[in-house]
């Protein structure tokens, strides 16, 4: 199988509105679903009930897999079946595989329509699986897809990631999934949006019209369409990341940050945020916060002049982004806690790590991942660039160590689950340079002669140099010069400034192999 199956999601829109989008989130987050499958989802759009069902048939025809979601309401008929009888029906002429899930005991009274329905699924023969709640559905979707899978077309999932999708289930929270009607689409953030789909779908953001946008935010569980209004509203998980304010609806959705003078919190803290926002942007704001309430110690490396971070910035907004995907979001009465000391920086989520995972697990570094909520954590994971494969406690402990620091300590304190990053204290000069903010490597400085590495230094100074002064000071001709210069400005280190009598040369400020801020070290 090359491409991936298309398995459409059929069910009362209005009345497994919940299901949906939690059948929709499973098959996008599982690590083994995803990879071979995408969910479709019709929305009816269409104000005439007819013109619905041919939508929704059309979409049929270019599926795999028939996932049928049955309640006790039958829905809109058209003529004498509702759409989803129509579906099924349409369905079993294509010989598609039909996997059926019903809510509720065979005793819960159905409608008329609904009972006949079952009746005509108990006829036909297909296996059928009953759920009493979210929970329950998407360990029976992930089992039957996963059958399916390996039954015709021979792939089979390992034993991990099983062992992921039972762990990350059991896990899940409702709330991310919560089709609400508090917030329309085109209330949204919409640049925020932009920015999102741009990354998931690796492509540039001016590439995406309005339609695509909220094509594929309906496809990751950001939007939902409801047919009663004919409005795009936003899920619980679009607000959080990317309603202007999602505080208005949840007022949980704030990082609270502090900054004290000494090591100990305070009632007077030297800086103060209430950080809202949408939450990609909110982790930026308090990246933010931290820098200008943390030290930048100047050092010279090589040729190089580097301002350096009192922490590594990775770590910290790995802990911040794991604080907003991770947290318990029910506990709508406490915030996100963010607090910088003279010694150390603390990130504070509300909730602790969802069973199984354990204190003990994530020290160690031996842990499967497992999220309470998997579309946040996919989605922030696309917009800051970060690896979503439980390893983020890894990825920081190595940073810090990298940086020249210890290691991150984890721990909870009062239902907070805390990361605490110490800090050089009065050490400054155990923090490292990395390698990645060097704007000369020894390799490129062992290419240059000593004059050459002269040049170069009064460059990150912030100088700007000419032919005439560089043969002055060198006691050197013209064409040594020029030669001087190209080879500095082939090498990505120098920029040519104007032309004729008035040409000079200064620090290229962002380099051709990818290295940026050069002028940063300057100031």
């Amino acid at each position: 199988m090359t491409d991936k199956l298309k398995v459409f999601v059929s069910s009362v829109q209005k009345e497994l509105e919940d299901e949906r989008l939690i059948v929709q989130n499973l098959v996008n987050t599982d690590q083994f679903l995803s990879t071979h499958c995408t969910p479709v989802l019709y929305e009816f759009e269409p104000a005439s009930p007819h013109k619905a069902l041919e939508g929704c048939l059309h979409s049929l025809a270019g599926c795999q897999v028939y996932l049928l979601i049955v309640g006790v309401e039958y829905g809109t008929r058209v003529g004498d079946l509702s759409i989803t009888h129509a579906e099924y029906r349409r369905a079993k002429e294509m010989s598609l595989p039909i996997l059926a899930f019903i809510r509720g005991e065979r005793s819960l009274k159905r409608e008329d329509g609904t009972a006949e329905l079952l009746a005509e699924l108990d006829k036909d023969g297909p296996k059928y699986k009953r759920f009493n709640n979210v929970i329950e559905l998407q360990k029976e979707v992930r089992a039957a897809l996963a059958r399916l899978l390996l039954e015709r077309f021979g792939i089979a999932s390992t034993t991990d990631e099983d062992r992921i999708a039972v762990q990350t289930i059991e896990a899940t929270s409702p709330f991310e999934s919560k089709p609400l009607n508090r917030i329309g689409w085109q209330d949204l953030d919409l640049d925020t949006a932009r920015r999102l789909i741009a990354m998931t779908q690796q492509c540039e953001p001016g590439s995406l019209t309005e339609a695509d946008i909220l094509a594929c935010a309906m496809q990751r569980g950001l939007a939902w369409y409801d047919p009663t209004s004919g409005i795009h509203y936003a899920t619980a998980a679009g607000i959080v990341l990317l309603a202007k304010d999602p505080s208005a609806v949840f007022p949980q959705c704030r990082i609270l940050a502090d900054a004290y003078r000494g090591s100990k919190p305070d009632g007077d803290p030297r800086d103060h945020e209430d950080i809202r926002g949408p939450m990609p942007l909110a982790i930026e704001r308090a990246i933010a916060f931290i820098d200008r309430n943390t030290r930048h110690p100047m050092r010279i490396v090589g040729l190089n002049r580097v301002r350096l971070d009192e922490y590594p910035t990775e770590a910290l907004r790995e802990a911040l982004v794991n604080a907003v995907a991770h947290r318990l979001y029910e506990d709508a009465g406490r915030k996100i806690i963010l607090e910088v000391f003279a010694d150390r920086v603390v990130v504070l989520s509300p909730g602790l790590p969802p069973a199984p995972i354990t204190l003990a697990k994530l020290r160690s570094g031996r842990y499967r991942p497992c999220s309470r909520n998997p579309v946040l954590a996919q989605n922030l994971s696309y917009f800051h660039r970060i690896e979503e494969r439980g390893s983020g406690f890894r990825r920081m402990h190595d940073q810090m160590l990298n940086h020249g620091l210890d290691q991150p300590l984890i721990g909870t304190d009062t239902g907070y689950f805390q990361v605490a990053f110490p800090g050089p204290g009065e050490d400054i000069e155990r923090i490292r340079v990395p390698k990645d903010r060097l704007l000369v490597t020894p390799t490129e400085e062992a290419q240059l002669n000593e004059r050459q590495r002269q040049m170069v230094r009064w460059l990150v100074e912030g100088k700007e140099l000419t032919s005439r002064q560089c043969e002055g000071e060198f006691g050197i001709t013209r064409p040594i010069t020029s030669k001087d210069f190209r080879k500095l400005v082939e090498m990505g280190l120098a920029e040519k400034v104007g032309s004729g009598r008035s040409t000079r040369y200064r620090l290229k400020e962002v380099l051709d192999h990818g290295k940026s801020l050069s002028k940063e070290g300057s100031e």
